[in-house]
């Protein structure tokens, strides 16, 4: 024992920091190591509601599903890991997610919040915690200086989006999170539209990244599901106690099919993102298209910070057309392979209206002034063949 002290004091015991492996290493294996029982290599389904212990308060980790389970668990580990994050907790929807680090707040809180956001993002703030006391400013986050402006001496919370859903703004995670810093705020971050793949928030000072699973991390569109990822320990403490206390956890199979998704999150996003470059520039050249929001062409006004903070541009596209509401509608509803439904993120490529469909929570004088038109069509770029993906676009546009 002597001799052991000796060496850690002197340092030769000390061992060399493991390389960071690389991400789809991690997203094929962190927090999912073979069965032990079995050797299964898929992490198994646990499918129980409790666990039976050794002795009276004596058990090996496990209590009740609804505060452990061992598929969620390994679950939470890798994503955790993706984000660079030290915590993940998961719960049973994005909106479970957001819920619970809003219970992290107090009466007479103030949020400071991105103007274009998912619209069930805006909905809870303005339907659930605006009754419960929390004060929320909505600023067009893109531009530092309005988020600067809004903070107020008890605001707590940056809330962001980036890039934004519908619009696909892009805000500079470094340097709003320096002003949040500087004023005692935190930095929380919906990182649905981008994944942990082509970017990681907390690396630019963020406190908190927010995922909705069911969508890129799930990836196939069969499972509903949320998470937080967070290095602070406060927040974690804070949070984790809400997932139980409330108790909005994913059930094993949900768990199990967002590690099975995840395994191919980075083959997955290397397609989405190069399909979109195609659609893009299809869709910027056609004669009926007004304007096309992507982060990835170099006119979008975010392109430089994505640049700097993005690894690519993603999947999504948002684009208005020529002839309003009714020609917007004509052109959703004509199309073949991209399929008219919500959400986003699935290997099918998805097609909808947001102001009829995502966002028709947002009253309407809110959407305008934010610049969500009824001109304004959003789609979720999938895996097919992008040749028949711009095909099928220019025949509904057609």
């Amino acid at each position: 024992m002597l001799k052991e002290r000796l060496q850690v004091k002197m340092g030769s015991a000390e061992k060399p920091k493991p390389k960071k492996q690389g991400f789809s290493t991690r997203a094929i294996h962190a927090g999912q190591e073979p069965d032990p029982t079995t050797g299964a290599i898929s992490t198994p389904i646990y499918q129980t509601s409790t666990y039976v212990q050794e002795g009276v308060a004596k058990h090996k980790g496990y209590e009740y599903a609804r505060t452990q389970n061992p598929t969620r668990g390994a679950l939470e580990a890798c994503l955790a890991s993706l984000e660079d994050a030290q915590y993940g907790i998961c719960f049973s929807s994005g909106m479970g997610a957001i819920s619970a680090l809003m219970n992290y707040f107090e009466k007479g809180d103030h949020v400071v919040a991105s103007d274009d956001l998912y619209g069930g993002t805006y909905r809870i703030f303005e339907k659930v915690f605006r009754s419960y006391g929390l004060e929320f400013t909505y600023v067009d986050a893109s531009n530092l200086s309005d988020i600067e402006r809004a903070i107020k001496p008890n605001t707590k919370l940056i809330f962001l989006e980036t890039p934004t859903n519908p619009l696909l703004k892009i805000v500079d995670l470094a340097e709003a999170s320096k002003l949040a810093h500087k004023r005692n705020a935190i930095v929380a971050v919906d990182n649905t539209f981008a994944t942990s793949y082509w970017q990681n928030p907390l690396n630019f000072g963020v406190d908190v990244v927010i995922h909705s699973t069911s969508k890129y991390l799930g990836g196939h569109c069969d499972v509903v599901g949320g998470a937080i990822l967070t290095s602070n320990d406060k927040i974690y403490e804070r949070v984790k106690f809400c997932q139980n206390a409330v108790g909005s956890v994913p059930g094993p199979l949900d768990a199990f099919l967002v590690l099975r998704g995840v395994k191919t999150l980075a083959l997955r996003m290397e397609r989405h993102e190069a399909n979109a470059r195609l659609i893009a520039q299809f869709l910027k050249s056609h004669p009926k298209v007004k304007k096309v929001y992507y982060p990835g062409l170099p006119e979008h006004p975010g392109y430089e910070v994505a640049k700097k903070q993005m690894r690519g541009f993603g999947g999504m596209i948002s684009f208005e057309v020529k002839g309003g509401l009714e020609e917007s509608k004509r052109v959703c509803e004509r199309t073949e392979i991209f399929s008219l439904a919500e959400s986003l993120g699935g290997v099918e490529s998805l097609i909808e209206h947001p102001a009829l469909m995502t966002h028709a929570s947002v009253p309407r004088e809110v959407r305008e002034e934010k610049g969500i038109s009824d001109s304004l069509i959003r789609i979720s770029v999938g895996i097919e063949d992008g040749a028949d993906l711009v095909a099928d676009l220019e025949q509904a546009l057609g």
